[in-house]
């Protein structure tokens, strides 16, 4: 009986499976961290930069209205 708890223990003192399971599972949740803040931080960047592609490409130009507060976002203007 001694040696069968043995045998167990020591079985689960070699199997590594776990721990390489919380490893993978960090690592996946620091690329995902790593992704939301890149689209975050490109998302209004890359959301102006076509903006002002479609209203060339429509023929206009993109201009902030006079006397527009800061921040106000520029509009297609033919």
């Amino acid at each position: 009986m001694f040696a069968f708890f043995s045998n167990t223990a020591a079985r689960i003192r070699r199997d590594q499976k776990g721990a390489t399971a919380v490893e993978y599972g960090i690592m996946v949740a620091l690329i995902a961290v790593v992704i939301i803040v890149a689209v975050t931080t490109l998302g209004g960047n890359l959301k102006a930069s076509f903006d002002s592609v479609a209203c060339t490409v429509k023929g206009g130009t993109m201009a902030v209205a006079t006397g527009a507060p800061a921040g106000t976002a520029a509009t297609c203007s033919k």
